[in-house]
């Protein structure tokens, strides 16, 4: 079974930027599609972006396109998610989930000034 653990969340100015990592254990970690996915105070979890086993196939919310770009190190067993141009409606818990499988226990993020 493969646990996921995130990292990388702080407190960011608007405009600012943080890099995610989502670090998973065991040696089956690159056969997985990972998703990275948000949950606001209030709101239900959201889709934020998902990549393939191989790295190949991106895709991603139309809220994030082009400030957001996920990817992936499969010697290091890890997903990155590098977040740009940050606004305060981004602020949210982000969570890596395993396709089909496990989640991490989150990474808070919060945009103020």
């Amino acid at each position: 079974q493969v646990q996921l653990v995130e990292s990388g969340g702080g407190l960011v100015q608007p405009g600012g930027s943080l890099r995610l990592s989502c670090s998973g254990s065991g040696s089956t970690f690159s056969r997985y599609t990972i998703h990275w996915l948000l949950q606001a105070p209030g709101n239900e979890r959201e889709w934020v972006a998902t990549i393939s086993s191989s790295g190949g196939d991106r895709n991603y919310a139309d809220s994030v396109k082009g400030r957001f770009t996920i990817s992936r190190d499969n010697y290091k067993n890890t997903v990155y998610l590098q977040m740009n141009s940050l606004k305060p409606e981004d602020t949210a818990v982000y969570y890596c989930k395993l396709h089909g499988g496990s989640w991490g226990q989150g990474t808070q993020v919060t945009v103020s000034s």
